[in-house]
């Protein structure tokens, strides 16, 4: 039997409201199905409900493929790479059980310090908007649902739940609601509501937001769900259209129903949500009899590979050192023996994974021709040595130097941004020592957003961004240097030199209110502007200096052709 808003107490309604815990919708004691949602993007993010005993549990369950963040899948500038990403994650999720996955993000990279770049695709609303859709089609083909989010303007992680964006509706239509709107195209089942303010009033209490734009003007017709404890008072949420609340909590149920009493809250509007909620349930219960996993888990593992090769941008080629194909070849750093696989926060997937050395995939590839060198140094993302380092002395007799280097997810995650564009000092100075002893030093970089690499940058014969590419990044690291496949990814963002030199500089807000002054002129907006106006003469503000402002800009990357 499918039931109906008719067939409900008032009671059953204001229940589905809000969810029965964190993962999962009320089903009314069985009266309607069960639907689980799950974390993403860059791979599923499985909790178990409770432990053993019954008891309440986070503990996220192993095993999973942990894919390119999506800003990787986004410097690949591919379509088919965002399709085949999530089709990849839904053969997952249909194997544990999740009816829709939280993701993708297509919120703006506004400033390189927010410490979520990484689960977010661009500077440009219409790549991000584009690829963001793509990756839906690849869920939804496999009948698992998406929910886009962070609708809209959280471009911050610093003071989220609390400062209010403050952006000019032209701003807001062309840069941070444009993304949406293409990724729209797709028909995700849901919508996630951001935790911040927009001009004033909260994502999920922003009727504006929720109802006249993304219902009325960009017609979408699934569910709205609220970020993680976003909502502040439910019975605001229900009437600006936010349909379910998450996590589950009875305060929500009193409010709703309190409201409802004082008749601020009408049966009519409840009426209204509770028939999206419906058929967002129904609609996931049917999909459950047509899923088919289709991938192995090898080949999931090797299309993670795929992504992250494509992904990957080659900023440096001088004397065109790379490919490399044989010699004394020193492999070191941060993530030479097992590269960051991502951020940090809601998107962190527990693979189970053994990466291999990327010293030891390079000699597979090179095989005789090549001698491969290890270090015992091992340096800790705060910067330092957990034992002795002799690199630099390795270094004097080695042909090349292969340098890793980067953040990890204790320095980029959600819920906080980075203060700087700096990587960790103690590797940073290891790598400038080595540059003192080797000609031939080639870095490898992993990070989620731009970092500075001004005092290297000149000084080392090549650079590979390689992003935060998921569990397959020494393979598809190995495969680039080595020449197995020539580089084709470019930056989806702009590269500053310093951090003073982006639309934001160090701002973070005051708290209460961030206000986007720089309007329209985001990432390479602002640059290319600035460089028409001051460097070209139509306008005299300061001492502005284009080329060196920007060190790589949006679209760049190198090949081997």
């Amino acid at each position: 039997m499918r039931y109906t808003v008719s067939d409900l107490t008032i009671d059953e309604k204001i229940r589905l409201l809000c969810g029965r815990d964190r993962w999962r919708l009320h089903t009314l004691d069985g009266k309607i199905p069960e639907l689980n949602v799950s974390d993403g993007p860059s791979g599923l993010r499985k909790q178990k409900y409770f432990d053993v005993d019954g008891v309440p549990t986070h503990k996220t369950i192993p095993g999973m493929t942990a894919m390119p963040t999506l800003s990787v899948v986004s410097n690949s500038w591919n379509r088919e790479m965002s399709y085949l990403d999530g089709e990849t994650i839904a053969d997952e999720c249909i194997e544990n059980d999740s009816d829709v996955l939280l993701a993708p993000g297509v919120n703006i990279k506004r400033t390189p310090l927010c410490g979520r770049n990484f689960e977010y695709f661009s500077e440009d609303p219409f790549l991000a908007g584009t690829m963001a859709r793509a990756y839906i089609d690849g869920v939804q083909s496999k009948q698992v649902g998406t929910c886009l989010k962070h609708y809209c303007a959280n471009n911050r992680e610093v003071e989220r739940h609390h400062q209010s964006s403050e952006i000019d509706e032209r701003t807001l239509r062309e840069i941070y609601l444009a993304p949406f709107e293409i990724a729209l195209k797709a028909k995700p089942w849901s919508v996630m509501c951001s935790y911040n303010l927009i001009n004033g009033v909260y994502a999920a209490e922003n009727r504006y937001l929720l109802t006249d734009v993304l219902r009325g003007e960009f017609g979408f017709e699934g569910v709205v769900i609220s970020d993680w404890c976003a909502v502040r008072n439910a019975a605001r949420a229900v009437k600006a259209g936010l349909d379910i609340e998450m996590p589950g909590r009875e305060l929500a149920f009193d409010d709703v129903k309190a409201a409802y009493e004082k008749g601020w809250v009408t049966e009519e509007e409840i009426d209204t949500l509770v028939e999206r909620i419906l058929d967002f349930i129904y609609k996931a219960d049917e999909a459950k009899g047509k899923r088919t996993v289709t991938l192995t888990k090898e080949e999931r593992h090797n299309i993670a590979v795929r992504v992250a090769r494509e992904g990957a941008v080659l900023l440096k080629n001088e004397d065109n050192i790379l490919p490399l194909t044989g010699g004394r070849i020193l492999v070191s750093g941060l993530g030479a023996d097992s590269a960051p696989q991502g951020g940090g926060g809601s998107s962190a997937v527990s693979s189970l994974f053994k990466p291999k050395h990327l010293g030891e995939e390079i000699g597979s590839r090179l095989g005789e021709a090549a001698e491969i060198l290890y270090d015992t140094a091992v340096f800790r993302y705060d910067g330092k040595a957990i034992s002795a380092n002799h690199t630099p002395f390795v270094a004097y007799d080695s042909d090349y130097v292969v340098f890793c280097i980067g953040n990890d997810s204790t320095i980029e995650y959600e819920d906080g941004d980075r203060s700087s564009l700096a990587l960790p000092k103690g590797a940073e100075d290891t790598l400038l020592e080595l540059i003192k002893v080797n000609p031939n030093v080639i870095v490898v970089v992993h990070a989620g957003s731009a970092v500075d690499m001004s005092k290297w940058a000149d000084k080392v014969k090549a650079i590979l961004y390689v992003g935060f590419a998921g569990e397959g990044a020494n393979e598809a690291t190995a495969d680039l240097l080595c020449g197995v496949v020539s580089p084709s990814g470019k930056l989806s963002e702009t590269f500053p030199i310093h951090l003073e030199d982006t639309p934001t500089g160090t701002e973070h807000g005051n708290g209460f209110v961030d206000w986007y002054r720089e309007g329209v002129f985001v990432g390479y907006r602002y640059y290319e502007t600035r460089y028409e106006d001051v460097v070209l003469g139509r306008a005299n503000v300061g001492n502005y200096d284009y080329v060196n402002t920007v060190a790589y800009p949006f679209g760049y990357g190198l090949s081997y052709t």
